[in-house]
């Protein structure tokens, strides 16, 4: 199952997010607040879909902040819970200019 941003919008509230333990030290490794992780949820799109993640399907969300920085958030849902998996600001080494396309690796 593929996952709906606009869905994910509805239950996007502190009391229906939960954050994988890897997420919550890779959070604050990064200087990533959960209020930054909600709006950019409620404000990002969907740029890569996980349907067949264990336990529940994932997406891969591009959130552009206030001050116009961008930020990679994996989240995965059962439609009634968001687990934070992990949270990044990307890299033009792996991304293009637009943050939503991966640069293909060169052998």
């Amino acid at each position: 199952m593929e996952l709906n941003i606009h869905e994910l919008r509805k239950i996007c509230s502190l009391e229906n997010i939960e954050i994988t333990l890897h997420a919550a030290r890779r959070l604050e490794q990064r200087g990533i607040l959960i209020k930054d992780i909600l709006s950019y949820i409620q404000n990002g799109e969907i740029i890569e879909q996980y349907p067949d993640d264990y336990p529940y399907p994932s997406c891969l969300i591009l959130g552009l902040s206030s001050k116009q920085k961008y930020l990679h958030t994996v989240i995965g849902s059962n439609m009634q819970t968001l687990w934070v998996v992990t949270a990044y600001f990307p890299s033009l080494q792996k991304w293009e200019d637009d943050f939503k396309t991966r640069k293909e690796i060169r052998q």
